[in-house]
């Protein structure tokens, strides 16, 4: 595992009405500060990649769909320097995923439905000076080929 990239599998709870499902508590192992919840939502084989944050951690689950997550370490004096991790999350695997600043991170729509990922990362959206630092999803030096492999 990445150093620092911390996992918590979650829970459902199923009753004759419907699920739930906590996604993350103020009394986690995991729970750092919070900034702000949102959604995003990808089409069917639509990759949403690469990122990173300089100073936000991020907390990404898959609450519709099913969703490859992946991270590269680029970090020079990370000791899991050039690792990638990939996690399939979504009903099948209710995983929440924290991504520490300076990982890549991205996401591909693996489903055939949209797919919604909820993330509640540890600051604000900041407008005027976002903490978002972009590289083209197929066009990098990172080691991760978003095609489906079967087997």
């Amino acid at each position: 595992m990445i150093h620092g990239v911390k996992t918590k599998q979650l829970k459902v709870h199923p009753d004759a009405r419907g699920r739930l499902m906590e996604v993350l508590r103020r009394d986690d192992d995991l729970f750092l500060e919070f900034g702000q919840a949102y959604i995003t939502t990808a089409y069917p084989g639509v990759v949403k990649a690469w990122h990173y944050h300089k100073l936000q951690t991020d907390n990404l689950t898959t609450l519709v769909g099913t969703v490859q997550i992946a991270l590269y370490d680029s970090r020079e004096d990370s000791p899991t320097h050039g690792e990638v991790n990939v996690f399939h999350t979504g009903v099948h695997n209710p995983l929440l995923v924290q991504v520490p600043p300076l990982v890549y991170h991205g996401f591909k729509n693996v489903g055939l439905e949209e797919a919604v990922i909820l993330n509640v990362p540890t600051l604000p959206y900041r407008y005027d000076q976002p903490d978002e630092f972009r590289v083209d999803p197929h066009v990098n030096d990172i080691p991760h080929d978003w095609n489906r492999r079967d087997g």
